[in-house]
């Protein structure tokens, strides 16, 4: 207990450094995610048969094969055809093009799920599709996987530890570091384990927030009406 002690104390910051860090580039990642996302599920659905067997055999690339893999091709392939990129870049560009097959998915469930009736009388009053999409269609997509999304997060967020490996110094990549002056892996590993859980159980409750929130948000508006 005491060497736990003292390892908090001596390097608390390093460790938090490291979380925060890590909680930033989840957190990049699973926005520009949500863009890439968002064109992949229209490309799933789309009628152009080019679009929707490109956006297919991307989605079954990401989601088929590691994280880690995508990323170590991504950090060491891009420079051999003259493209430089640094750790930090490639880190991002991995977990996004990553977590972007899954939220493509999770979009895909949330529209099946939205009345086809909505979007046909949109169109009988001439709405253009881009219009549809932005107005009707996402907003009442995002309502309905909020928690698959809080979920995609949290995996987002686990699964950047892997990007020790490029030598990205989030915060299992400072846990290695601080092993390595305190020959202490238990108890680092251990503090290093319960920000993690920290951090998810906060993700957690925050998406139990504004799944109550946009709950009591339809209620009032269903009573209005």
């Amino acid at each position: 207990m005491n060497s736990l002690l003292s390892i908090l104390s001596d390097h608390w910051d390093d460790l938090l450094r490291g979380a925060a860090y890590t909680a930033s580039l989840s957190l990049v990642s699973i926005v520009l995610g949500i863009f890439v996302g968002l064109t992949l599920c229209f490309g799933l659905i789309s009628v152009n048969p080019v679009i929707r067997i490109a956006s297919k055999i991307y989605r079954s690339i990401w989601r088929g094969t590691p994280l880690l893999i995508q990323l170590l091709i991504i950090f060491y392939f891009l420079p051999m055809v003259g493209i430089g990129v640094p750790p930090l870049a490639a880190a991002v560009i991995a977990l996004t093009m990553n977590t972007a097959a899954f939220q493509a998915e999770i979009y895909r469930g949330g529209l099946t799920a939205i009345p086809r009736g909505q979007v046909e009388a949109a169109r009988m009053l001439g709405i253009s599709t881009f219009t549809i999409r932005k107005n009707i269609l996402v907003p009442q997509m995002f309502r309905l996987v909020l928690p698959s999304l809080v979920n995609e997060t949290i995996s987002i967020l686990k699964n950047s530890s892997l990007i020790s490996v490029i030598a990205v110094t989030e915060l299992l990549r400072t846990s290695q570091q601080v092993v390595a002056t305190t020959y202490r892996p238990f108890e680092v590993y251990f503090l290093a384990m319960l920000m993690f859980l920290i951090m998810t159980v906060s993700l957690a409750a925050l998406g139990r927030y504004f799944e109550r929130h946009l709950g009591k948000s339809e209620k009032k508006l269903a009573h209005a009406v």
